[in-house]
């Protein structure tokens, strides 16, 4: 290892060691999950700002947690920070045969869909020698928030030809299923207002019909995060967009409110309408500078 990267080991060692900080010592792999959690939606959130100062800090407090995880796993034998990087540079040798010119797949993946291909196959071998089930969908993390986890099964279905055509008619078809999720949730909408209607024991009904609500609903969002990768998006970033986008108009519209002497909660909803659609026009407009700021999220 480098001299830099021994010295952050040693620093770790020495926050976990007897005289070192009481509030490193009590902490287990189970306590830090939050904080990896949030170090790596804060990298997320500094590449949404273009900020390169920033990721460079942010990556840095990513790499904390791992030394962390390996101090606590060395100090009771499980495995060291160097077996963590011995093991990562073992795996990239074996799943890039292609670069590494190793085994019988050297030199045989010229483009990324060849790439995919070939990375499956080599999970596939992965699973088979660890003995783990061959589903094509093992390995999707259950904790990944629910719009990713959707477009990662959808993905890994996607490489073993389960997916309707990569083309216009394809896409077509994914619209259409949009549609048919639509009218299937307006169905169950309507069933539930006909089932109040009739004024039917609410405990016997409605969390039957709340069910079949939200089974339709999440169909739909299910059949959007296939729209978005047909679209070469990725849903939980187009998401996440879309609410800084809200969040930066909701702003100016607070603003704007304040700036004419009221609150939000003096004024009617076609009031707020005005000042929203006045919002978008003023952020869709070219900024005086280049400084990242919350309006350089809108793409």
């Amino acid at each position: 290892m480098s001299e830099r990267f021994t010295k952050l080991v040693d620093l770790m060692a020495a926050l976990r060691a007897q005289n070192g900080c009481p509030w490193d010592r009590k902490q287990t792999h189970e306590s830090l999950k939050p904080y990896l959690l949030e170090e790596v939606y804060e990298v997320i959130g500094t590449i949404d700002l273009r900020d390169e100062q920033k990721l460079r800090e942010e990556l840095g407090d990513v790499l904390l947690q791992v030394l962390f995880h390996s101090q606590i796993a060395a100090e009771t034998g499980s495995f060291t920070v160097e077996d963590v990087i011995e093991t990562l540079s073992t795996k990239l040798i074996r799943r890039h045969p292609h670069v590494f010119r190793t085994g019988d797949q050297a030199g045989q993946a010229s483009n990324s869909e060849q790439v995919l291909a070939q990375w499956e196959d080599i999970k596939r071998a992965e699973r088979e020698a660890a003995g783990n089930t061959q589903s094509a969908l093992d390995g999707v993390p259950k904790i990944l928030p629910a719009l990713l986890r959707a477009y990662q099964i959808q993905a890994r279905a996607a490489r073993v030809g389960f997916d309707w055509p990569q083309n216009q008619a394809g896409l077509e078809q994914v619209l259409a299923k949009i549609t048919e999720e639509i009218g299937e949730l307006r169905e169950a909408l309507i069933l539930d207002q006909a089932r109040q209607a009739r004024m039917e024991s609410e405990s016997n009904n409605r969390p039957h019909a709340r069910e079949e609500i939200e089974n339709e609903l999440g169909d739909l969002l299910f059949s959007l995060v296939n729209l978005a990768r047909f679209l070469k998006a990725n849903p939980e970033d187009a998401l996440r967009r879309a609410t800084n986008r809200f969040i930066d108009r909701f702003h100016l519209v607070e603003a704007q409110a304040l700036g004419k002497g009221r609150l939000l909660t003096e004024m009617t909803l076609p009031e707020m309408d005005e000042l929203w659609d006045e919002a978008k026009r003023q952020l869709r407009r070219p900024q005086p500078d280049t400084t990242p700021h919350v309006g350089d999220r809108i793409p």
